[in-house]
């Protein structure tokens, strides 16, 4: 009898507990929900963070506002390691991600992360990679720039984020591409401490975001010499040629894909809510306009379309790195 009685306390126990957790998942989110950004205040992931989770509070999205905590150092690493870890998987700390930042970082290995680390919920921007250098160089083309580093090895430095980051892998691809040698110089603090020491003239050029980047030159302050994608971005650059076009076969490998994520573990029914709701505050109107205002491209990607490009970046950036 004993027994028995002990066994129904345990179901009686375990029912509680699972009603609790589906009731929680219900509820969710009844509080405010953080997320984490591995780079500094005013740079691009952080700029872009603040406007695409602007509308979390209203009723028909999250109902709960979102608030942002910068974690920077060492090109994103210090944040993700402390993702990966430390962060709970109750929903209420997310973390913006940075493909192929993360992804990279994790193959060339030091870090505590990979792919399988996180969950994916959506994607809202891909900013791709540009050269630029400030206001006053004597530089006004990428050729120039290109001609000038093969007559002098080592004497063009380029500011940039960090590590195999993006900025990282486009000066690695423009190397091996001219056959130039460059400095790079990974700068604490992210884009914007990268774009200040252009700026500054603290180095000679930078490999920097699309979006610092036409804000830098709209305030007048830098030259934007060439884009590192597929294509001339219509909407913001019009005017400013890809490296292909230029003649230099570098292609869309380093565009920043930006998003929010989870830590693996995370309730699923957290992610779902998550997964429903978060592309519809990517896409809302309020938030559009912004990122416009500010030279933010939108790319809105749903949770399976994210992983899909996750899994493509992987196979890509393994077999590209073992060539940089």
């Amino acid at each position: 009898m004993k027994k028995l009685m002990t066994r129904l306390a345990m179901s009686l126990a375990g029912a509680a507990f699972a009603f609790a957790g589906t009731a929680l998942a219900g509820d969710y989110p009844d509080r405010p929900v953080g997320v984490a950004v591995s780079y500094g205040a005013g740079g691009a992931t952080d700029f872009q963070a603040r406007i695409v989770t602007m509308v979390a509070g209203n009723e028909d999205m999250l109902g709960q506002p979102i608030y942002i905590v910068n974690k920077p150092g060492a090109g994103g690493r210090v944040g993700w390691n402390w993702f990966s870890t430390e962060a709970e998987t109750d929903g209420y700390m997310m973390s913006a991600y940075n493909v192929p930042h993360f992804i990279a970082q994790s193959i060339k290995g030091g870090v505590k992360y990979s792919a399988d680390s996180f969950e994916p919920i959506a994607n809202w921007g891909a900013d791709p990679a540009v050269v630029i250098v400030g206001k006053d160089s004597k530089f006004n083309t990428i050729q120039e720039m290109i001609d000038f580093a093969k007559a002098n090895p080592g004497k063009v430095t380029l500011s940039g984020a960090g590590l195999f980051v993006g900025h990282h892998i486009a000066a690695l691809q423009i190397q091996k591409e001219t056959g130039a040698k460059f400095a790079y110089i990974p700068t604490k603090g992210g884009g914007a401490a990268a774009m200040k020491a252009v700026i500054a003239g603290d180095v000679l050029g930078g490999i920097n975001n699309l979006s610092d980047a036409f804000r830098a030159r709209e305030a007048g302050n830098i030259k934007i010499l060439a884009v590192a994608d597929l294509e001339r971005n219509a909407e913001f650059l019009p005017d400013v040629p890809t490296l292909m076009e230029a003649g230099y076969n570098v292609d869309n490998s380093s565009v920043n894909f930006r998003g929010l994520m989870v830590r693996k573990g995370t309730p699923q029914e957290v992610i779902d809510k998550l997964a429903a709701k978060v592309p519809e505050m990517f896409a809302h109107k309020r938030v559009a306009k912004r990122m416009k205002a500010g030279g933010s491209p939108v790319k809105v990607m749903s949770r399976a379309e994210v992983q899909t490009m996750w899994a493509e970046r992987q196979a890509f950036l393994a077999d590209l790195l073992k060539g940089l």
